[in-house]
């Protein structure tokens, strides 16, 4: 089922990516395919949002035929280009508390 998609661009990206476990499931990812337990904080949120983030199309989702069975999550083109967002972000956040801590410390 397609959601519609909001008309303007940047409300488009937040709403796939404004959980902040889905930033986080993405960041991790950037380092390479990953398995559950890899990933895993809390199992229900977790799961939900690898659900949402597939049927996105920033992930796909690999299920090995084995026992126990294994799952493996890697980002898509479409999930890897969120890099620049997510790079301008951690600088965004190192400078901000590089900020804070230089006022703390007049």
């Amino acid at each position: 089922m397609k959601k519609e998609m909001p008309a303007c661009p940047v409300e488009t990206t937040l709403m796939l990516i404004s959980d902040r476990w889905k930033v986080l499931i993405i960041r991790d990812l950037l380092d390479g395919t990953k398995r559950f337990g890899e990933l895993k904080r809390s199992q229900k949120v977790l799961t939900a949002n690898l659900r949402a983030m597939e049927e996105s199309g920033l992930l796909t989702r690999k299920v090995y035929p084995e026992v126990p069975p294994r799952v493996e999550y890697t980002l898509t083109e479409t999930g890897y280009s969120l890099k620049p967002i997510l790079d301008a972000m951690k600088e965004w956040g190192t400078n901000y508390k590089n900020s804070v801590g230089d006022r703390e410390a007049e």
